[in-house]
């Protein structure tokens, strides 16, 4: 299996000769021998590197969530400037028209993780926007859904809720790849804004294959997502960032382990076991956050077991943890009030949810079957434009 990187870098990135270009990259943009994108581009007979662009947490995946990126300087290795793409407020998300001059092409080269509030596949939303209306070419170095390509679960995004963490009517889990989200975006987008569009394909993937089956090394693409077990439960457990529940950021093993001070933690997994969830345990867990919510507290709470891949829902899963939170927490659990992912307008829990019916139905003490019951009615709508976007098969 080889991935877009890979491919197009056996190629000595012909494709690109020629062109001048600026790279959208952070420390997963490698090759499985560890050659960054950047490096490779510098050093491709032909094509000239001219810039570096960094998503949220930075070219080199340091900064913390929601923490400003800084731009302006120049790549110690490369010597090329780098463009922030996420500074202090939504415009900074997008790279200036100052920002391309001089450029003939943009190349996307980050690993996603399947779930739609992962910033990274806006940010390359955003760009290729951007080169639509600068006349800029846009390569996609595909890479695998580390979650597999098949399963697909949750609500879509209503306009009034879309944000940096839904930009798109997709589901909570989408069951696609960044080059095959690029190719539905593109269609998406305005005719004077869609971008002159390359995808760059995997060789060998099977859109079923877990990620230990790809050979391929797992570098955290952010700094709390540390290994593939914490991608598995993320499109579920991302929620808890609408709630003042620790999602376990300041712990070893962020969005599986989970709580709050004011939770016990036995009658925390005895709850969630009565919604008898397949392919997950929860085990109850005292933990301390060393930053972050509830930072050098002690926390109750549990962490999530999965115990059969295939089974696991972890959308549905994340509804019953805010549900069993909601009711065991009484008075001292709150939804989120503060700003959001540049939004203050709508609670942070309604921008991950996509809508305001999940927390006023929580609120309301109604049951996991029904807050979900709206799904596969929403799914059957965005199917069938998922298909025509797919670019693996199974």
């Amino acid at each position: 299996m080889r991935t877009g990187l890979e491919v197009a870098a056996a190629s000595g990135f012909s494709m690109m000769r020629g062109l001048r270009v600026g790279a959208i990259c952070n420390p997963t943009s490698v090759d499985r021998d560890f050659n960054h994108l950047a490096d490779l581009l510098a050093a491709a007979e032909g094509v000239t590197l001219a810039a570096l662009f960094g998503p949220e947490h930075g070219i080199r995946g340091a900064a913390q969530d929601m923490i400003h990126v800084d731009g302006g300087a120049r790549d110690p290795r490369t010597g090329v400037v780098v463009h922030s793409l996420y500074g202090p407020t939504f415009e900074s998300l997008q790279p200036t028209p100052e920002m391309l001059e001089g450029l003939d092409a943009l190349v996307f080269d980050v690993q996603d993780v399947g779930a739609r509030y992962y910033t990274f596949v806006y940010t390359m939303a955003l760009a290729m926007r951007a080169a639509g209306r600068a006349g800029l070419r846009f390569f996609v170095l595909d890479r695998p859904n580390p979650i597999d390509g098949i399963h697909v679960e949750g609500n879509a995004v209503r306009p009034p809720f879309r944000s940096f963490v839904g930009m798109y009517d997709l589901p909570n889990r989408h069951g696609m790849t960044a080059g095959e989200l690029a190719l539905l975006f593109n269609e998406l987008h305005p005719h004077q804004e869609r971008c002159l569009l390359h995808v760059v394909r995997c060789e060998g993937w099977d859109r079923t294959a877990e990620w230990d089956a790809t050979g391929l090394p797992w570098i955290p693409p952010s700094p709390n997502m540390p290994t593939v077990d914490t991608a598995r439960v993320y499109p579920g457990m991302c929620m808890l960032e609408g709630t003042n529940l620790s999602e376990g950021r300041g712990t070893t093993r962020p969005f599986e382990l989970w709580g709050a001070p004011f939770l016990d933690p036995d009658a925390l997994a005895e709850r969630l076991r009565r919604e008898d969830l397949p392919g997950v345990a929860f085990r109850p867990a005292w933990f301390e956050p060393t930053f972050h919510k509830h930072a050098r507290q002690m926390c109750g709470g549990v962490m999530l077991h999965v115990t059969d891949r295939e089974a696991f829902h972890p959308v549905r899963t994340g509804v019953a943890c805010l549900l069993a939170a909601r009711e065991l927490g009484g008075d001292a659990f709150r939804w989120r009030t503060e700003e959001y992912e540049y939004r203050s307008d709508v609670p942070a829990i309604d921008l991950l949810a996509g809508n305001d019916e999940l927390r006023k139905g929580i609120d309301a003490g109604r049951s996991l079957d029904e807050l979900c019951a709206s799904w596969p009615e929403e799914l059957a709508r965005f199917l069938p434009l998922r298909e025509r976007h797919l670019l693996y098969e199974e």
